[in-house]
């Protein structure tokens, strides 16, 4: 079996990342390692650039799927903004030296303090997401003498048709704002002198698989945006349209990015019967990076219960959540080409963790050949795998690894034993 995604192929029969054997990285830095391949992150953020050519856009990468320093060095050197959702991340931003004007602020339950850290940097946008955190930004703003430049988050109402933990756009999910409430808050607008309205935002979810909800979501959001026009001194100057657009985990069929491009040049773009022209924002994050990464890990032990196999691996559900948070399906292939030979038995993909929810795989064809010490790929790891890892069971997160064509370097070390008590007092 190869992977499903570019830039991880076997070569001389050993699975690589562009053109560094995944065993060489395991050698060099131990097991489980996040592997991840800097042309996958960049062919990706092409795909998006050469798509809306013909609209005026910005592009966001969404740190929350994989917020590692270099990677976001990565991401901005080849054009693209950051859209964050705390203050960690606005830390990480620009730490990693994002211009403060290429950094858009969502997310639900934004602080004062995260606010005005925000404001201090000079970002591009708040994406709002209620009447009552207006108000929390216009008097934080106000008291800084500041304008905030806010998008207000629509929530369309629309079914992504993806898992429930992460839909976003239907009434009943805590995000965004009603479209009632949105005309209303236009209406009244001047009240909040330390607000500036310069857009309106929508996100329905993550792991589309259609783009029916898309164009549904994009429908709307237009409309409103027209209705808009009609009540507001000053005309909007662009429209956030979030992320969402899913990947290739097994065998999902999710829309090519050209024909995600063409939907919203539909709708957008200079073609469409909008008043005004309207910058387009984007804020991908899974479709960036979900395919560029995997995490390594070694088998620790074998073991049979009946007709059920076990292989016990390195990683835990720390390291990699996603599986047990979700429920998620993540390809699981042998490093060594060899050992994907042979008889296969269902085998459950087990890690370390004392739960019994820590497991990768459950019932699994996998081959019987694969054994103690050989190394495993889990595919499609590069989105919320890191961001996610924890510490449980005191156990020490991974080091995440950047591959460049024939190079490799860590981006980020193991952590040791003495970080898992740092800022602890006996």
């Amino acid at each position: 079996m190869s992977s499903p995604f570019d830039h991880f192929d076997y070569k001389n029969g050993s699975l690589a990342c562009e053109d560094v054997p995944l065993s060489k990285i395991a050698d060099a830095t131990g097991s489980p390692v996040y592997v991840y391949s800097s042309k996958a992150f960049l062919t990706s953020l092409a795909q998006l650039q050469k798509g809306l050519t013909s609209v005026s856009s910005r592009i966001h990468f969404a740190l929350k799927s994989n917020s590692n320093l270099a990677l976001v060095k990565l991401m901005v050197d080849a054009g693209a903004g950051i859209d964050i959702v705390s203050g960690g991340e606005l830390f990480r931003a620009l730490r990693a030296g994002t211009p403060a004007d290429r950094i858009v602020f969502s997310g639900v339950g934004k602080t004062p303090g995260e606010m005005k850290a925000a404001l201090d940097a000079g970002i591009y946008s708040f994406n709002v997401e209620s009447s009552a955190e207006l108000a929390v930004l216009n008097h934080v703003a106000t008291e800084l003498g500041r304008k905030a430049p806010v998008a207000l988050r629509f929530n369309p109402d629309v079914d992504a048709k993806t898992h429930p933990y992460i839909s976003t756009g239907l009434k009943r999910n805590k995000f965004g704002i009603h479209r009632k409430e949105i005309l209303d808050l236009a209406r009244s607008i001047d009240a909040y002198s330390g607000i500036s309205l310069q857009g309106i935002s929508i996100h329905i979810g993550s792991q589309l698989l259609s783009l029916k909800p898309l164009d549904d979501a994009f429908k709307r959001l237009r409309e409103l945006v027209e209705d808009l026009d009609g009540i507001l001194t000053e005309p909007l100057r662009f429209v956030d349209l979030g992320g969402g657009v899913g990947i290739r985990y097994n065998k999902e069929n999710p829309p090519k990015i050209a024909d995600y491009c063409k939907l919203i040049v539909k709708h957008f773009g200079p073609k469409s019967k909008l008043r005004h022209p309207l910058e387009v924002l984007l804020e991908p994050g899974r479709s960036i990076s979900g395919n560029a990464g995997v995490l390594v890990t070694e088998v620790l032990y074998r073991k049979a219960r009946g007709k059920k196999q076990f292989v016990v691996v390195d990683a835990g559900m720390n390291d990699l959540m996603r599986p047990s948070l979700y429920g998620s399906y993540h390809g699981i292939v042998p490093v060594e080409k060899s050992r994907d030979k042979g008889a296969r038995a269902d085998t459950d993909i087990v890690g370390p963790v004392c739960e019994s929810s820590d497991c990768f795989a459950s019932g699994r064809k996998f081959p019987l050949s694969v054994g103690q010490g050989d190394l495993l790929a889990i595919l499609s790891a590069g989105a919320y795998g890191f961001t996610m890892a924890g510490q449980y069971n005191s156990r020490p997160r991974p080091p995440e690894v950047l591959v460049q064509g024939g190079t490799f370097r860590v981006i980020r070390d193991r952590e040791s034993y003495e970080d898992l008590i740092r800022g602890e007092h006996l």
